[in-house]
């Protein structure tokens, strides 16, 4: 039977810094927030011509039998590799329609990484671990953020308009996309989060932030 996580709030706000920093923190139950993913499509020229290239590759590993981080956040197009530092092999594995791939049995880091060329959320799984989750956020926005295990997210923008969306992997909803001027003095978001447990184990996510295994 899958375990239930009554369902808890989100709250993320932002203030702007004068060098034009948006930064926030993302809590639930009172407790930080990670892997909060907030995106920012610039509306503007000056946004979108100082908006960074995609990074040559990123990484997303595997440790202790999680996929670390739990979500990575990637412009479309990102290659992205899957090393796995455990002393034993993974299966790595998605079926989300953004991204169909398969790394069989594998130690070490492969050869070729994974090219994420369209948005969408791709879920990642392992054949072997049934309880491993992981999550690639794959978006054509110009700027993206996660917050981190404090709840800590922030996002060097320009001055200017942008529309921020923002995602969280155990959210039941997501909110509605935002319009921000900045500078601004500040936003809230609130989201409702549903958590179904489905090996009993919590998600990465909530896991040391006060949600033990007996959730």
């Amino acid at each position: 039977m899958a375990s239930r996580l009554p369902a808890v709030f989100l709250t993320a706000w932002a203030s702007v810094a004068p060098a034009a920093e948006l930064a926030g923190t993302a809590e639930a139950g009172g407790l930080p927030l990670a892997n909060l993913v907030v995106a920012a499509q610039a509306l503007d020229e000056a946004g979108r011509v100082k908006a960074a290239p995609p990074p040559a590759a990123m990484a997303l590993d595997q440790k202790s039998r999680e996929f670390i981080p739990h979500v990575l956040a990637v412009r479309s197009g990102t290659p992205v590799y899957f090393p796995n530092s455990d002393a034993i092999k993974h299966h790595v594995y998605s079926f989300s329609p953004a991204k169909r791939f398969e790394i069989k049995l594998y130690s070490g880091v492969p050869p070729e990484p994974v090219v994420f060329g369209q948005p969408g959320i791709v879920a990642l799984g392992c054949n072997i671990h049934d309880w491993m989750l992981g999550y690639v956020y794959v978006s054509d926005a110009d700027y993206l953020a996660v917050s981190d295990n404090d709840g800590r997210w922030s996002l060097d923008l320009p001055n200017g308009r942008y529309r921020l969306t923002f995602w969280h992997p155990d959210a039941a909803e997501q909110p509605a996309d935002q319009v921000v001027t900045l500078p601004s003095a500040e936003l809230r978001v609130s989201l409702e989060l549903k958590m179904r447990f489905q090996t009993g184990k919590p998600p990465a996510s909530l896991q040391n932030q006060g949600y033990g295994d007996g959730f």
